[in-house]
């Protein structure tokens, strides 16, 4: 589990195919201390398991449907890429609960900049609109963000300064494809109220327990 919170960025410095997926070698920019081999490691929102540790430098499996999901399937050697460390029971809940399993790509529609704030529309497909919401969360490339407004074919996010700093969204340009990970309790109120189910919960018990108005 993670929190949308990038601690920093890295670079993929090694890419070598592994039959139906591959291997990424990344050289983060801050220091792995406390991270041990077995470990997961949010890059660009995708969760990956840590098999080689070397100084700041870490290796992960991809596989193949990551690669079907993800950016990873057109990554380069030199691109740069954000990271999170796993969340640890004792963090404070910065961001949002994000769970690093990326529903799909969105693409760069439009960049433009208001006052002190970047604002980025994100073309998305219907499946993943579908659970976005006005002022709801929304991770891209693993970056927890607000989401202006939505529709069902794009999405719009403000991006501080600071953000466009510290992340891969500063260097982002239109056409260019995201990671996007969608709000995981939308995910769960439809599966609970899918009529497939026998729950026990439904529309009217939402709205009579205050969940929906």
């Amino acid at each position: 589990m993670f929190t949308g919170i990038i601690e920093g960025l890295g670079t993929i410095t090694g890419i070598q195919s592994s039959g139906q997926g591959s291997c990424l070698t990344v050289d983060a920019g801050f220091t792995l201390e406390d991270t041990k081999i077995g470990d997961s490691i949010a890059v660009n929102g995708a969760c990956l398991t840590a098999v080689m540790l070397e100084g700041k430098r870490f290796r992960a499996d991809v596989s193949p449907e990551t690669l079907r999901k993800t950016t990873f399937g057109r990554a380069k050697i030199g691109d740069r890429v954000n990271l999170e460390r796993a969340l640890r029971l004792s963090d404070r809940l910065d961001g949002h609960l994000v769970s690093g399993h990326i529903d799909g790509m969105g693409t760069m529609k439009d960049r433009k900049t208001t006052g002190n704030a970047i604002i980025i529309t994100i073309e998305v497909p219907e499946s993943l609109s579908r659970y976005m919401i006005e002022k709801g969360s929304v991770a891209v490339d693993g970056i927890s963000l607000t989401i202006n407004a939505c529709d069902r074919q794009s999405f719009s996010v403000s991006i501080i300064p600071h953000t466009a700093g510290l992340t891969t969204v500063g260097l982002k340009k239109v056409g260019d494809p995201v990671n996007i990970e969608t709000d995981m309790i939308g995910k769960y109120v439809e599966r609970f109220v899918s009529p497939k189910k026998e729950t026990g919960i439904d529309m009217e018990f939402l709205t009579k327990t205050g969940f929906v108005r």
